[in-house]
Formats: C-alpha cells, sequence, structure tokens
C-alpha cells in the first residue's frame, strides 16, 4: 500500500491555513486533476482522490482538529475515524466538487462522470449529527465503561414508516425532472463549456414528489422521539478525545441514513492519583523512621485493590518507584501497551515535637549519618533538577 501523504502537502497549504484558502486550494487542484480534463489518465485521476480525501478532512473543524492531534493514527472505527477517501466513491467526490462550484460539474460537454453518463441515483438522506459530553472518573477511563443516555431525536415516524406518503399512498414521478432528480444547464466559462448539474428544485434531488402527505411527519417521515442508547467507551480514553457512535444520531429523511453521535470526553478530578499519559502518579507521604529504617507499605491501585510495596532503608524525599502495568491501557489504535503506577516518595516532617522527641532528635544532630554526605546531596539536587524539567 502507497505510504499516505500528509493532508496539508497534497493541497499545498500550511497547517494555519484558513477555510478559505483550504477551499480554494483543493479547487485548483481539482481542476487540474478532474477526470474529464484527464480522460484516461490513471495518476490523474489518483491526484483527484487524493485532494478529495484531504479536503473532505481539512475542511472540516472536527476532523481537522482530529487530524491534527492524531495525524494517521488516530482512533479508528467506532472512536473517530476520519471518513477520508477510503470510504468515498467517485459520486461522493464528484458531489462535494459540485459543492464548490455550486453543482455538480462536468468539463467541455463530457456531461456525467461514473462511466461518461448522468448521475442517476437517489440522494439519500442523512440525518444530523448529535453530540453529547461524558464525564468519567479515571477508574471507568482506566476499564472503559457502557453508558446509557436517553436522547430527544429525529426518530422514523411509525404512522408513514418513514415514507412521508398517507394511507400507503406512493410518491410520485417528478414532473419537472421526469425522474432523474436534476436538472441540466451548460454555460460558457474560462475554462470552456461547463455542463451544470443541478438538484432538481422541485423534487430536491429525490426524483419523486409527495402529493398526499402524512399528516403525522408532514411528509418528512421523521417527528421528535426519544431513545435510550448505549454507548460503549473504550478503556484509555482522554480529555477532549470524542468517541464516534455511528448510526445513532437523528433519524434522515424518507428512511435515509442515521446519524452519528459524537461523545466528547470530560475527566472527573482523582483525589487519589494524577494522570501523566498512560502513566498515574501517586504520592506516597512517608513517616521520618520508615523512611530511615525501612519497612512495607500498602498503596492503592486503579482497580481498586491495594499492593505492598517494600521501602528500603534510607529512601530518600523524590524517589520514585515504578509498578509496571498499573497504569491507563492505550486507546484503541492509539499508543501501545499499559502505562505504569508511578510511586512518589516524600517524607513528612512534624512541625511540633514533645520534650522527650526533641531531645531524642537533637541527639542526631552531630551525627554524620544526619548531616548526608556530597554525593547524596548531589544526587537530591538532581532529583529536584528533574521534577521541573
Amino acid at each position: 500500500m502507497a505510504q499516505k501523504r500528509d493532508y496539508y502537502e497534497v493541497l499545498e497549504v500550511s497547517r494555519s491555513a484558513s477555510d478559505e484558502e483550504i477551499k480554494k486550494a483543493y479547487r485548483k487542484i481539482a481542476i487540474k486533476y478532474h477526470p474529464d480534463r484527464n480522460p484516461g489518465d490513471a495518476k490523474a485521476e489518483e491526484k483527484f482522490k487524493e485532494a478529495a480525501e484531504a479536503y473532505d478532512v481539512l475542511h472540516d473543524p472536527e476532523k481537522r482538529r482530529s487530524y491534527d492531534q492524531f495525524g494517521f493514527d488516530g482512533p479508528q472505527g467506532g472512536f473517530g475515524g476520519f471518513g477520508g477517501g477510503g470510504g468515498m466513491n467517485m459520486d461522493d467526490i464528484f458531489s462535494m466538487f459540485g459543492d464548490i462550484f455550486g453543482g455538480h460539474s462536468g468539463f467541455g460537454g463530457f456531461g456525467g462522470f461514473s462511466s461518461g453518463g448522468g448521475r442517476s441515483q437517489r440522494p439519500q438522506y442523512r440525518g444530523a449529527d448529535l453530540r453529547l459530553t461524558v464525564k468519567l472518573t479515571l477508574q471507568e477511563v482506566a476499564t472503559g465503561v457502557t453508558k446509557k443516555f436517553k436522547v430527544r431525536k429525529d426518530v422514523t415516524c411509525d404512522h408513514c414508516h418513514g415514507t412521508g406518503a398517507e394511507g400507503g399512498s406512493r410518491a410520485e414521478t417528478c414532473p419537472t425532472c421526469q425522474g432523474s432528480g436534476v436538472t441540466v444547464k451548460t454555460v460558457r466559462t474560462m475554462l470552456g463549456m461547463m455542463q451544470t448539474q443541478m438538484a432538481c428544485p422541485t423534487c430536491h434531488g429525490e426524483g419523486t414528489v409527495i402529493k398526499n402527505k402524512c399528516p403525522h411527519c408532514g411528509g418528512e417521515g421523521v417527528t421528535k422521539g426519544e431513545e435510550v442508547v448505549e454507548i460503549q467507551i473504550p478503556a484509555g480514553v482522554a480529555e477532549g478525545m470524542v468517541v464516534n457512535v455511528p448510526n445513532k444520531g437523528n433519524a434522515g429523511k424518507h428512511n435515509g441514513v442515521p446519524g452519528d453521535i459524537q461523545v466528547l470526553i470530560k475527566e472527573e478530578p482523582n483525589d487519589t492519583f494524577v494522570r501523566d499519559g498512560q502513566d498515574i502518579i501517586y504520592n506516597l507521604l512517608l513517616d521520618f523512621p520508615t523512611a530511615v529504617l525501612g519497612g512495607e507499605k500498602s498503596i492503592p491501585t486503579i482497580d481498586g485493590k491495594s499492593v505492598t510495596i517494600n521501602i528500603e532503608p534510607g529512601t530518600q524525599p523524590g524517589k520514585t518507584l515504578r509498578l509496571r502495568h498499573k497504569g491507563i491501557p492505550a486507546i484503541q489504535g492509539y499508543g501501545s501497551g499499559i502505562g505504569d503506577l508511578v510511586v512518589h516518595i516524600s517524607v513528612y516532617v512534624p512541625k511540633e515535637l514533645t520534650k522527650d522527641e526533641r531531645k531524642a532528635v537533637e541527639s542526631f544532630r552531630q551525627s554524620d549519618n544526619f548531616k548526608g554526605d556530597s554525593e547524596t546531596k548531589k544526587t537530591i539536587f538532581e532529583r529536584f533538577k528533574n521534577f521541573f524539567s
């Protein structure tokens, strides 16, 4: 498989390019490599498709934000996915190209695009996407979770079963376009004669009209309703990510394709751990005797269980211990493995002492063992610097 080129490189724009700059760049490249201007040129067709895929991602704010964050290695399938050229056929690309020029366009009287004929495929309405926000605990992030939402949205009309027609009646052939769904006109441009194929203004591209409309949905085939939707959140998601749930959004008119639900991830603060990518950090506060003499300490983990770790005698503040594979798993398609639980050691120094305690501590003041040698001081300073690096 050929290596994908960066979408910004394909359109020859900078990463800070505006929407208008991206649109102009795509228009220029699409005209240059349009199949009607390059008949039989397979390389030109590939560049035409490549530009369409790049534009499909970069002109959409959500897709562009995901691409800028994850590139081609971003979450795919049910999670995110860019819907680029891999899921687009030539009709999709020409339709998008037509949107740029104000219609479905061909050059020099070549007419249609798919095998040289006019486009006869009826449009299929797609329902609008919905956007939800879900707040997750760190434990839910680590294990994944299924959430249920009661969603108010467009649903298929029960009375007409989505057809939009009343009493079992049927849609009739549109008298304006004679069922083709399009009207065609030819205009002269600087590029020569351009044939513009537009959606029929009477039937809006469907090729049929409904005279006896369903009174419950007004002929749209959809009504307002509610649905309880189960959404599976994969383990390893992070703040700001969007989980895409296909076909659970608004129903499409006239039994069209349902939209998606886009779930924005928010992480709730955690009182015990701090997340650092796939690692989680736990601050262990040792009492002074344990730091000096060593011992065992029980610490919590992300799954709710406790583990016992060994504290070596003379453990210094700032030391870290790493428990492998006790952190956050990688999100599907991004990263690898499971992170660690990083234990950061702090030592508690009491603010108040009894008379006897003070006397005991005073007895250590002159001991060289409690002053620290130069190597120990150097090690502690290095840890201090690393903490801020």
